[in-house]
């Protein structure tokens, strides 16, 4: 339970980071930041394996590159209805690589 709750502020943290990095990437504060790894987390365990077999072929074609334009999607649907965060797409693809280096980083940390 703890160690689902770091992880949980961790992206929080992490999108805030990306947001002072990227720019037209916006996160108004650490409470929306939360509210937008959560979403992003459930997305992640419930729509993104079905959007990964759907688009499988153009997956196994871009070998694996195109998971990063599934997540910018998901980052863009998120912020179509949580207030107080704003992307455009390309901020949301930018953003996708940068919060997979940064959890890359953290998981291997944090795992030692």
């Amino acid at each position: 339970m703890v160690r689902a709750l770091a992880k949980w502020v961790v992206s929080a943290l992490s999108l805030l980071l990306v947001a002072e990095l990227v720019p037209n990437f916006f996160v108004e504060n650490f409470y929306i930041a939360m509210i937008v790894a959560l979403v992003l987390g459930l997305l992640n365990v419930i729509i993104k394996p079905i959007l990964l077999i759907l688009t499988l072929p153009i997956t196994i074609l871009t070998l694996g590159l195109f998971t990063f334009v599934i997540n910018a999607l998901l980052i863009f649907f998120v912020a179509s209805f949580v207030d107080g965060f704003n992307v455009t797409f390309s901020a949301a693809l930018f953003s996708a690589i940068l919060l997979w280096l940064i959890s890359w980083l953290v998981h291997v940390f944090l795992d030692k």
